[in-house]
């Protein structure tokens, strides 16, 4: 399907805002300048209405239709703001300005995605209806979207359906995917505290070591998956963090384990749930 002429005009534009997002990385809730920075851009474009502060730094855009619409439907676009602690290892001439921070999960294309949307829908509007874009902060926490929901997202914009979508690096460039039923999995986190009895670990024996009952429950969530999730169903636990001991010769008196369960209905989340107390 060929790019509409007036998008491909955008695309230097949109490329440079999201270079620009891209080298000012903000972390959760703190992307006052990236939010800013869309608020202004709205305004620009000459959206209806801008709110900011919509779930604490969130912002919010209002763009009406010029078709006649008897329903008056209303739909949401949505896009994140916020990057990850992470240090950025490129040398790309936009490569984040600030240590310890980068959009390594494309959350800035997104932002200038949705950008890009909300520029030409202004400029067109040809469509029935209200479009309203939305940009949410602080994405990776589970109560940054209910913040913006309890702040009156829904009911003040009478928003019937949100949409949004995610960059996938493995697909072709111009390429879009979907599928039928879930798409994007619920993500909950996983943290499992170790208290045991530290000692020397020449005299293991008189210890509880925190390190073995760590591997040990890993190896019991490895399980959950493969011998308890029907294979036509799908489901993922990973353990991404094991933080115990500072030494080579204390066993530690305590573990730390933390990862992230990812499941598309709620009776496999309820399933991972109970089988990760269970572990």
């Amino acid at each position: 399907m060929p790019i509409v002429n007036r998008i491909a005009d955008l695309h230097g534009e949109i490329t440079a805002w999201r270079h620009d997002i891209h080298a000012h990385p903000e972390l959760l809730y703190d992307v006052h300048r990236t939010a800013a920075s869309v608020a202004e851009k709205l305004k620009s474009f000459g959206c209806d209405e801008v709110v900011t502060g919509i779930g604490r730094t969130g912002v919010v855009g209002v763009i009406r239709g010029s078709k006649p619409d008897d329903g008056g439907r209303v739909i949401g676009l949505r896009a994140d703001m916020d990057a990850l602690p992470i240090e950025e290892a490129t040398d790309l001439p936009y490569r984040s300005t600030v240590p310890g921070k980068m959009h390594a999960c494309g959350h800035d294309g997104h932002t200038a995605m949705l950008l890009g949307a909300a520029r030409y829908l202004t400029e067109t509007r040809n469509f029935a209806g209200t479009a309203v874009v939305i940009f949410q902060p602080a994405r990776r926490e589970v109560p940054a979207a209910r913040a913006m929901v309890q702040d009156g997202l829904m009911d003040r914009f009478r928003i019937e359906e949100v949409y949004g979508m995610h960059n996938y690096p493995g697909l072709p460039v111009g390429q879009f995917a979907t599928r039928p039923g879930p798409l994007m999995a619920a993500a909950d986190r996983l943290t499992i505290e170790i208290e045991g009895r530290g000692g020397h670990a020449a005299r293991p024996h008189i210890s509880v070591d925190t390190v073995l009952v760590g591997a040990q429950i890993i190896n019991q969530i490895q399980s959950i998956v493969s011998r308890n999730v029907d294979p036509l169903q799908a489901a993922v636990i990973s353990i991404c963090v094991f933080q115990a001991g500072s030494t080579d010769n204390v066993i530690p008196q305590t573990a730390l384990l933390r990862g992230t369960a990812r499941s598309l209905t709620p009776e496999v989340r309820d399933l991972l749930e109970d089988g990760c107390t269970r572990s």
